[in-house]
């Protein structure tokens, strides 16, 4: 019997030594046809009579006709089957050999988006055909522009075959859109989101922030190895050098740059500085990119202190301009606009300070002079004193007069209801309340002990007759019969359980005994039919090529399903002979 592989094919008997290559050459061929094969016709001999063949060519009816006269050798025919792996993998290496790196122009077909672990997968098409692009997320992320359908992009990657689907994919390491760049494609989609969202142009949220006309503190992003911030620091000291300056290292281009410029920003308005400027020198534009990205874009946005952008040259442009709440066309032109030249500060202030005392003097004189004036118009105020106190007098004797008078009726009000209160006598009504009070408590006092004893006298009848009616002792009796009952039953069920375990204990060794595993544990085993499983008991329930399958009872199985199991196939069978 032959064990069958799971899993693997078995190879055809028809076919030959070797298989095939992708244009028909045999790989594992004799070496005679390979050389027959890859060798020219030779030149066309002179007719001679056929040679007669050899005895081995004679016995192989698969040999091909001898050729006519005058007509080339031919190789013998040879047949090439390939596995569909086989051909696949050749295929493979073919087409990915053949173009290592393509470019692809076409338009973006069936987008969704990255999916969840950042990749990008869609179709390039044209009138003639369709092609799946496939983008792993390092590549995607250094994408300039929003990829969407309909956009028209030149692609640049390699051929894969896919073997398992059998489908030829582009990967693409590189995307560009046709007809304009991508940092300008990019630069004007940001532009436009960010202008939908109000942080930039007409319908911006927050109006562009007027900037301190002396900052105490200036902070400074850029890198501290440029040229722009040396010149933004010499023409801002030479102008006022009693300024101060913050700066936050930061690069301002390359890969890494926005971020490190968004965190300057962050960390500068968490100081005590009254304006940031964002400044690097001149460049090409992929130098000034990192001021094009969006998360530079929304720090300065978010900046709770006026933000100036001073990027590159007066005709370079970039996002950051326009969130900025004052764009500088150079550095030094944004040093110029924060710091006004001190000596002028000073002479203004100079110039102030004499016309502020002259209009200081001119103010007392006028003062002066309008006092004068006033002061001869002013009434003497004693006389006015006289007058309002005679006027209080007069009025102080009316009010007392008015007083007296009401103070004298009040007095005889007061006596008019004395003396009808002393008529009334209210003291004898009282004490004829007070003594029908007393007797009708008594009364009621009377009644309620009369009708507390009468109840009493009938819960002791009542008391007395459910006493002689009472179930308890009836109770106590049924209780006695029930428990004795209970423990009778109680013990029953021991015996019982006690004797069915002893039976089954019995039975368990007697099956255990009986057990066709414990027999198969000692070296034996049970074989039965796959198809219908029945179990083989001698050697005629069996035929030559049925499937059987050979279970072991080894490593303590407990049942058929958990014995080990091999599959066989009859090859031959033989008579009975002796064990």
């Amino acid at each position: 019997m032959n064990k069958k592989r799971r899993g693997k094919e078995e190879t055809p008997l028809d076919a030959p030594a070797g298989q095939g290559d992708l244009f028909g050459g045999s790989l594992g061929a004799p070496k005679r046809t390979v050389a027959a094969a890859a060798s020219k016709p030779p030149p066309e001999p002179p007719p001679t009579p056929p040679a007669p063949p050899a005895p081995s060519e004679l016995e192989d009816v698969s040999a091909s006709l001898p050729s006519l006269p005058g007509a080339p050798s031919r190789p013998a025919p040879t047949r090439t089957v390939l596995t569909v792996g086989e051909l696949t993998q050749q295929l493979k290496v073919t087409i990915e050999s053949r173009f290592p790196r393509v470019l692809v122009r076409g338009e973006v077909s069936g987008f969704r988006g990255p999916n969840a672990r950042g990749h990008l997968y869609f179709s390039l098409k044209d009138a003639e055909a369709s092609l799946e692009v496939k983008m792993w997320a390092s590549q995607a992320a250094r994408l300039r522009f929003a990829l969407r359908d309909g956009l028209s992009v030149v692609a640049e990657g390699s051929v894969d075959l896919y073997a398992p689907a059998g489908r030829y994919s582009l990967i693409a390491h590189k995307l560009e859109p046709e007809g304009e760049g991508a940092l300008a494609l990019a630069f004007e989609q940001l532009k436009a989101r960010l202008a939908a969202e109000g942080l930039i142009g007409d319908n911006r949220i927050r109006p562009p922030r007027p900037l301190p006309f002396l900052p105490r503190r200036i902070g400074v992003v850029t890198s501290r190895t440029g040229a722009a911030l040396q010149d933004f620091l010499r023409v801002l000291h030479s102008r006022n050098p009693r300024l101060s300056v913050l700066l936050c290292d930061a690069r301002v281009q390359g890969e890494g740059s926005a971020e490190e410029v968004a965190r300057g920003v962050e960390r500068l308005a968490r100081t005590d500085v009254d304006v940031i400027v964002v400044t690097r020198g001149g460049g090409s534009k992929e130098d000034l990119w990192t001021f094009n990205e969006e998360r530079v874009a929304r720090a300065l946005f978010a900046s709770p202190v006026p933000v100036v952008s001073a990027i590159g040259h007066e005709i370079d442009f970039t996002i950051s301009d326009f969130v900025a709440d004052w764009r500088a066309p150079t550095p030094s032109a944004a040093a110029e606009r924060l710091a006004p030249v001190l000596q002028d500060l000073e002479y203004g202030l100079a110039t102030q300070s004499v016309r502020l005392r002259k209009a200081a003097e001119r103010r007392v004189l006028e003062l002066r002079e309008r006092m004068g004036s006033l002061r001869g118009r002013v009434v003497d105020p004693r006389r006015r004193l006289s007058t309002e106190r005679l006027r209080l007098s007069d009025a102080e004797d009316a009010m007392t007069r008015v007083l007296r008078q009401l103070l004298r009726e009040r007095r005889e009000e007061l006596k008019a209801h004395t003396e009808h209160l002393q008529r009334q006598r209210p003291q004898a009504r009282l004490a004829e309340q007070r003594a029908r009070l007393v007797q009708l408590s008594a009364r009621l006092k009377d009644a309620v002990r009369a009708d507390v004893a009468a109840r009493r006298a009938r819960a002791a009848q009542a008391r007395l007759q459910l006493e002689r009616n009472s179930p308890i002792a009836r109770v106590a009796e049924l209780r006695a019969r029930l428990a004795d009952r209970k423990a009778r039953l109680v013990a029953l069920e021991k015996d019982g359980l006690a004797s069915a375990q002893r039976h089954f204990q019995r039975l368990e060794g007697r099956l255990d005994a009986m057990s066709p595993l414990k027999v198969m544990s000692r070296g034996y085993a049970v074989t039965f039919r796959k198809h219908d499983g029945a179990v083989v008991r001698s050697i005629s329930d069996v035929r030559p090529g049925e499937v059987l399958g050979i279970k072991f009872a080894s490593n303590g199985a407990k049942t058929l399903q958990a014995c080990e199991e091999i599959e066989a196939t009859v090859t031959a069978m033989k008579g009975s002979v002796d064990c």
